[in-house]
């Protein structure tokens, strides 16, 4: 029997794993990993990436990879392009299942638990890693202090919109509050 090889250096195959313990990984990648997977993510910096955790049966044909993911993310401010570190620690858990329905259909509807994927040949960590990052990374990473400030343009001679304008539920709700205030219909 030829033993395969594996679609990436941490993935492990699902026919060697031991049914009745825990197979352990840790996953902390090199300065010249780091600097790769950051431009691929478009971070300024990326340190002390980390990924610990186990594989483990559950069950007679499923698995469950649990683990925490540890990663400190530059990126720049939304507002003032500033560079913003971000601390990133987060559990991770994916759960593999064996006869996981594979519609092929045009349309698929997301499943409820966005943690559960169809069982392969192989379980990669370090893709679940990366997976995971991603989506730990803050969308709008702000800088101490930025804020975004009103922008108003208009033409010469017209009155700008303001955002306040842009609110006509604000303008209901003071007319609503003043209708209902028995002291100003005294007045």
């Amino acid at each position: 029997m030829s033993k395969q090889i594996p679609p990436a250096p941490h993935a492990l195959r699902v026919a060697e794993l031991k049914q009745n313990s825990a197979t352990g990984f840790t996953i902390r990648p090199d300065t010249k990993a780091l600097h790769a997977l950051g431009d691929d993510l478009g971070l300024l910096a990326l340190r002390k990436l980390s990924f610990n955790g186990e594989v483990m049966a559950q069950g007679a044909s499923d698995w469950v990879l649990s683990g925490k993911l540890g990663a400190t993310v530059v990126q720049p401010c939304g507002v003032t392009l500033e560079p913003v570190t971000t601390r990133i620690d987060v559990p991770v858990r994916r759960t593999y299942l064996n006869d996981l329905d594979d519609a092929q259909d045009v349309e698929i509807e997301m499943p409820d638990d966005d943690s559960v994927e169809s069982l392969g040949a192989w379980i990669d960590p370090e893709a679940v890693m990366i997976e995971a990052l991603v989506l730990a990374l803050p969308l709008y990473p702000r800088s101490e202090g930025a804020a975004l400030g009103e922008s108003v343009h208009a033409e010469p001679g017209v009155t700008p919109m303001r955002d306040e304008d842009a609110r006509p539920f604000a303008g209901l709700a003071a007319l609503r509050n003043k209708m209902s205030d028995p002291e100003e219909d005294a007045s």
